[in-house]
């Protein structure tokens, strides 16, 4: 999917709507810092060996704090909101693209996470009510939607790394980045380009995300908490 100043506009937009709804309440703005945080623990566990790895490493770090952490990018958000015309106008489509992917999964990632904290009856949560309020939001097609967004922001960022004349053309928009507000954004692609380069070659770990991901997914769909077989396999997935 190709984006434009509108498409990714609108992706802003119900991003910063949700931020709205849960800023009425501070009890469910509460509940989604916890369910991020809860989220980020469990992408830990699933991916610990990868964390350890020389080679995987630093691309498992980089979906953990750009994609799955509990990070406030309001700001961010904010900045790309006000210079998105100029974003489209200084960088080559293939670099927007992958911009207006990451707002995409970031409008569905937020959606899901304000949805599924409605569900929370508290803050702490646990494994247990964790899987409940999976099960309480639903959406299986929004869930699946998120796991191949960010599949495909990893594969463009593979794909895109392996063309020396566009990474040396990201190099040469710091300056002009810069002064037009873009310095947030410039340093997500400079640490995505580098983190994919040093990988020398994504299809193994994002191959490894998939399958881990989808299995994660279908498994919470299908989890039955009163069937003692099927608690224990579902919560060995996720943080005590």
């Amino acid at each position: 999917m190709h984006f434009n100043v509108d498409s990714i506009l609108a992706q802003l937009r119900l991003v910063e709507a949700q931020r709205r709804h849960r800023g009425a309440s501070a009890s469910l703005a509460s509940r989604v810092e916890a369910l991020k945080g809860f989220q980020q623990r469990r992408f830990m566990l699933t991916y610990a060996d990868l964390l350890q790895s020389a080679r995987y490493a630093p691309a498992a770090r980089f979906f953990l704090e750009e994609l799955y952490g509990p990070r406030d990018f309001s700001q961010r958000d904010a900045q790309f909101a006000r210079v998105v015309p100029a974003l489209v106008r200084l960088f080559p489509q293939a670099i927007v693209d992958v911009v207006g992917t990451l707002a995409r999964l970031h409008a569905v990632s937020e959606a899901l996470d304000t949805h599924m904290a409605m569900q929370l009856s508290a803050v702490q949560l646990d494994a247990a009510s964790y899987v409940t309020a999976w099960q309480s939001t639903g959406q299986a097609e929004q869930r699946e939607l998120q796991v191949a967004l960010t599949l495909e922001i990893g594969a463009s960022l593979d794909r895109l790394v392996q063309q020396p004349l566009l990474r040396h053309s990201l190099r040469l928009m710091r300056g002009p980045a810069r002064a037009a507000g873009l310095a947030d954004l410039q340093s997500f692609l400079e640490a995505g380009f580098e983190t994919f380069r040093a990988m020398q070659g994504a299809a193994q770990f994002l191959a490894w995300v998939a399958e881990r991901e989808q299995a994660l997914v279908a498994a919470l769909f299908s989890a039955r908490l009163d069937e003692a077989a099927s608690r224990h396999a579902v919560l060995g997935l996720l943080p005590s």
